[in-house]
């Protein structure tokens, strides 16, 4: 049974690639999400345009995926979140940027608008009044609550986000977050972009995860165009996507053990992160490998000594590795702050969809890599960690069990990488046509939608952190822990605030 079967459609979209999306009425709204809310499909990303809604659906137990479009001829369409609550900050985002408004929704609130723009709905095609509007966190009822604000502003050099507690004592009842501090307008400035300019903006989304952003883009782009990129620049992809799940990782371990008063474990992560990225540097003229992957393939080989640079890099952490493993492993006052910590439930990760660790580790079984298997990883050998616990210790399980397969791809990719050609030529006249790709970066699934006009110039793009189905289960992560486990927990999820700032 295919995913559009239970979904009613108007007419398909024949320029959409390589997945289907299909024009529905009212009745085939309500259809997909009604598959959303019965657990049947997973909802992947929901995003407007001045007068139309997509939303992305995904089939796991076919490893499918359909976009349903709604035309919104009086302004608003049916609320998917008063049935499927993942989909609740999409709806707020779709208002704040293009007016669109969610009917019978229970949660009108903005998100990405703090009333600091000059105009309403700026990607729509109304305008309003600007009135500053008091934001209203959520109640609580109950005896001996109070409230404990945290944010914007934090100590250190992180990104900023609000953080509301109500708790009882030092036990949490409620976490609210509200974000959007970091709005940089990038959807906005895509359109109108030409591929090369488009494709540097959609790298800089989110820092931490510029390659998959870049890998994504290149992906959606090529689909539109009915193209691939060559298969040795396919695996410098891969290099570089492993290099940045590397590097993430270790990061991650250490900051994680830091928090629980642990700084050797910090200490030493962090040396092997700081190798990470001076191979990648050695190897791809950049720390973070910016601007290399575009669409059609990459701009630049790897470097001659850049090798022999990410297998020293390998025998590097062979070596290191495993000890710091055993270290976290038997220490344990350790132990004692991650286990247990911030449990997400097996049934919120897949409700929510969550990828990367936050799902992995509370049972979802979902990898982009390995699901929709795009190249090079449709012919690599590779085995995705899952854990049930979905607590703290989980989640840097995970991570462990993630560099050592990461290690082992690009090991494997070493050994199979040819020269061969870096880049297949676009097209040089092209109608108007539409892409979606899914890349897998080290938190979690990036989704990228795009539409070219025909002289390969952005109409619209919208790019989807793994953050956007993340954040709200670190709000059900903390509840019943105490306040002081908060950096903890929110450092297991280590969510992007500028991926889920568009």
């Amino acid at each position: 049974m295919g995913i559009l079967d239970s979904i009613p459609h108007v007419h398909a979209v024949p320029s959409h690639r390589p997945w289907p999306r299909v024009v529905v009425a009212e009745a085939g709204w309500r259809a997909a999400v009604d598959e959303l809310a019965a657990g049947r499909l997973t909802l992947l990303g929901l995003w407007g345009e001045p007068a139309v809604v997509h939303m992305a659906l995904l089939d796991e137990a076919v490893a499918e995926i359909a976009v349903v479009t709604y035309e919104c001829a009086a302004g608003s369409f049916p609320s998917v979140a008063r049935h499927h609550p993942p989909a609740l900050r999409l709806e707020r985002t779709i208002h704040d940027l293009f007016g669109l408004t969610s009917t019978s929704a229970d949660d009108v609130r903005p998100w990405l608008d703090h009333y600091v723009w000059d105009k309403s709905f700026p990607l729509g095609s109304r305008d309003a009044p600007r009135e500053a509007v008091l934001y209203r966190f959520l109640p609580a009822e109950g005896e001996a609550l109070h409230q404990v604000a945290v944010g914007p502003v934090h100590a250190g050099i992180i990104e900023p986000g609000h953080f509301r507690f109500t708790a009882n004592g030092e036990h949490v009842v409620r976490l609210e977050q509200w974000l959007g501090y970091t709005h940089k307008g990038v959807e906005s400035l895509l359109q109108g972009a030409n591929l090369e300019a488009a494709a540097k903006l959609a790298n800089r989304t989110s820092g931490d995860s510029a390659v998959a952003y870049a890998f994504a883009f290149a992906r959606a782009a090529e689909a539109a165009l009915d193209i691939e990129a060559p298969p040795h620049a396919t695996h410098l992809r891969a290099l570089m996507a492993e290099l940045e799940r590397l590097a993430n990782h270790f990061g991650d371990i250490g900051a994680i053990c830091n928090d629980a008063s642990f700084a050797l474990m910090h200490a030493q992560t962090g040396i092997l992160r700081e190798r990470c990225l001076r191979a990648a540097d050695a190897a791809f003229g950049h720390r973070l490998m910016m601007d290399v992957i575009v669409p059609g393939g990459v701009v630049r080989d790897i470097a001659p000594d850049g090798i022999a640079a990410l297998r020293t890099l390998l025998a590097e952490i062979d070596k290191v590795f495993p000890r710091l493993i055993e270290l976290y492993d038997n220490t344990a006052s350790l132990q004692d702050r991650t286990v247990t910590t911030g449990i997400v439930k097996t049934e919120y990760a897949r409700q929510f969809g969550a990828g990367g660790y936050v799902g992995r580790a509370s049972g979802r079984n979902f990898d982009a890599r390995r699901m929709l298997a795009y190249a090079p990883y449709d012919r690599l050998s590779f085995e995705v960690p899952v854990l049930e616990a979905g607590d703290v210790n989980a989640r840097v399980w995970i991570r462990i069990r993630e560099v050592e397969q990461s290690v082992a791809l690009i090991a494997q990719i070493l050994d199979l990488m040819a020269p061969g050609e870096i880049m297949s030529a676009l097209p040089a006249g092209h109608g108007e046509c539409e892409g979606l790709a899914v890349t897998e970066a080290f938190r979690g699934d990036v989704l990228v939608w795009l539409r070219l006009d025909r002289e390969l110039r952005v109409q619209r793009c919208h790019l989807r952190d793994a953050s956007w189905f993340q954040w709200p289960l670190l709000e059900t992560a903390i509840e019943g822990n105490i306040i002081a486990d908060f950096p903890l927990c929110n450092k297991s999820f280590n969510c992007s605030y500028s991926g889920a700032d568009l």
